[in-house]
């Protein structure tokens, strides 16, 4: 081997080596930059002129596995869900409380229940009559609280959701264009594994917003979509678009209609001009975003619907007026019933049997045409008819004649009096049962309800059901009745004549708080348990309580799980694509010692040939 091709051999190596510490210090000095992949060097062994080989740089390698990235930006979507909803339940968790503490829900209201046993002790006693009213304030204070802390988190996740689709659009676009970079194969090697570096960086931010499938393509380009299919990058960039509405309150609720959407709506145009709505197609299934959206338009409106039902039980426990029916002795038999006293969201029940078989109707009070027909079937199994009461009683009378069949015979005598009879000789059919539950409406007109918690400027809780239903936010709303606040003696007092010394008021007031049972309207989703609270005003706090302490365990449980399936694959990420500063400082001799021997080659190559030129 000639002088000249030692020195060209080693001026290679020279060269060789000096790239490999240009990718080595690069390396140490990106130790710790989060997504820095770390590079090496490929050298490949050249044959020269003759028999001589020498080394030349091939390539420089970053480190990638295509599953193990897959797989990181799966985790990132799972944390980031998992994340939002523990943070936001968490500061529920904070508001409702443990059971047993001071200020829980379920202390407020045993409090209440021991002032109202108090008072049936001792009805003249005003301090007793005075704790019944400041209990009942503290309680209807706690569901004014805990129905704005739930409505503030359901506002925040609608702001979030407005800077989260920024953010997404941002790091789309800067993909798209990362995208058109590789696409361009010209580039130097160190300017491409940057530009890898930073499209990892963005998939991955975009994967912790939402759920994400990527295809990664032989020229490092990458293709994105969810994984209900919605591509998010391809050709060009997929763009959000959100539409905030604004205050959200309790009757902010999401719907398919827009004319009756209450919050804000997502959408996604694609580059073919594809525009869809996201919430009504349930296209986002996890990340910060899906987490949010299950927060705003499910988790939290269940736990307010949770709210009202307990707010709407308290009422209606102490100011239901139930009213049996007058028995007609036939043949036909049956009941006649006054329906005066019947306001909206009020109803009647009639129990009859056709042919043996018992059956059970209950006859709500609804006057807005918009809710009609309704012929539905309650949560406890009864069939649940709703009627307009706004053209008089005999108008009830036909319709109700209508639905229950020829087996049986309703009609109005006159006035607000419905009656309902059997068919007399057929002997097919048995009227068993007629009665009605109407609101107080008077503090002192003789009747021993009252309506101690009111709505809003003071009305009383019907639990109508037209317009948004006076259900909806009422935990919001629940007041306690000024007069009573003014004179507590009317917790007593029944009539202008009544002795403070009778319990008649007070003992039937602590019946109905105790004994009322209820069957709350909706239940929870399927993927929830079809969960209803049901029974008396206790229950359903301890079964709310109960049900949000599980939530609340359960999405910290998940959250749990999602950072420990994370942090196990960041391990196998920083082993695979992690910079080891102590093997690289082993490196770095190697390469110091292949340089100083290449530079050896060098000087005695020079040296020979300079002492050619001397002979």
């Amino acid at each position: 081997m000639g002088l000249s091709v030692s020195l060209s051999n080693a001026l290679s190596g020279m060269h060789t080596t000096q790239k490999g510490l240009e990718v080595l210090s690069r390396n140490v000095a990106n130790a710790g930059t989060p997504g820095y992949h770390r590079q090496s060097v490929n050298i490949a062994e050249e044959m020269g002129n003759g028999s001589s080989a020498y080394a030349r740089l091939a390539s420089v390698d970053r480190a990638f596995t295509e599953s193990l990235q897959r797989l990181y930006n799966q985790e990132l979507s799972n944390i980031g869900n998992a994340n939002v909803k523990a943070d936001f339940l968490s500061r529920i968790e904070t508001q409702l409380g443990k059971p047993g503490d001071d200020t829980s829900l379920n202390s407020l209201y045993q409090n209440f229940e021991n002032a109202m046993q108090a008072m049936v002790t001792s009805p003249d006693d005003y301090t007793a009559r005075s704790e019944v009213v400041s209990s009942a304030q503290l309680l209807a204070s706690k569901l004014n609280s805990l129905t704005a802390s739930v409505q503030g988190l359901r506002q925040e996740a609608e702001n979030q959701i407005s800077t989260h689709v920024t953010e997404l659009n941002r790091s789309l676009q800067s993909l798209a264009k990362i995208n058109n970079s590789l696409s361009d194969q010209t580039g130097d090697a160190t300017s491409r594994a940057a530009l890898l570096d930073e499209r990892d960086r963005l998939v991955a931010s975009i994967s912790e917003l939402i759920d994400t499938n990527v295809v990664y393509r032989p020229d490092d380009t990458v293709a994105i979509m969810t994984s209900t299919g919605l591509g998010l990058l391809d050709n060009g960039a997929t763009v959000f678009e959100f539409q905030g509405v604004g205050g959200i309150n309790a009757g902010s609720l999401s719907n398919i209609d827009d004319t009756k959407n209450g919050v804000g709506n997502l959408y996604a145009t694609t580059p073919s001009g594809l525009r869809l709505d996201l919430v009504e197609q349930g296209i986002i299934q996890s990340g910060r975003l899906g987490g949010l959206l299950d927060l705003r338009d499910d988790l939290l409106v269940e736990m307010q619907g949770q709210l009202d039902e307990i707010a709407s039980g308290l009422a209606q426990s102490l100011s239901t007026v139930t009213t049996e029916g007058t028995a007609i002795a036939g043949p036909p038999d049956g009941f006649s019933l006054d329906l005066a006293n019947v306001q909206k969201g009020n109803d009647f029940t009639v129990s009859y049997t056709v042919n043996g078989t018992a059956q059970t109707v209950r006859v709500v009070r609804v006057d807005d045409p918009s809710k009609l027909p309704m012929d539905t079937t309650g949560p406890n199994g009864e069939r649940v008819l709703g009627l307009d009461f706004s053209g008089g009683i005999g108008a009830v009378a036909t319709a109700l004649d209508a639905a229950l069949g020829p087996a049986i015979n309703v009609s109005s005598p006159g006035g607000t009096t419905l009656e309902i009879v059997d068919d007399g000789l057929g002997n097919t059919s048995d009227i068993t049962g007629l009665s009605s539950r109407t609101t107080a409406t008077g503090n002192q007109n003789g009747t021993l309800a009252i309506s101690l918690f009111t709505d809003a400027n003071n009305a009383g809780f019907t639990n109508s059901l037209d317009g948004d239903t006076q259900k909806l936010g009422f935990a919001g709303r629940i007041n306690i009745n000024t007069a009573i606040v003014n004179d507590n003696s009317l917790l007593v007092k029944y009539d202008s004549g009544t002795s403070l010394g009778d319990p008649a008021r007070a003992q039937h007031l602590l019946d109905g708080l105790q004994k009322s049972t209820f069957t709350a309207t909706n239940a929870t989703a399927a993927d929830r348990g079809n969960f209803r609270l049901a029974g008396g005003v206790q229950n359903m706090i301890s079964q709310m309580m109960n049900y949000q302490g599980n939530s609340i365990t359960s999405a910290n449980s998940n959250e749990n799980a999602a950072a420990l399936a994370l942090e196990a694959v960041t391990i196998r990420t920083d082993a695979e694509y992690g910079v080891n500063v102590d093997e690289e400082m082993a490196r770095l001799l190697e390469l110091q010692n292949s340089y100083a021997a290449s530079a050896r080659i060098v000087s005695v190559v020079q040296e020979l040939i300079d002492n050619l030129m001397n002979i």
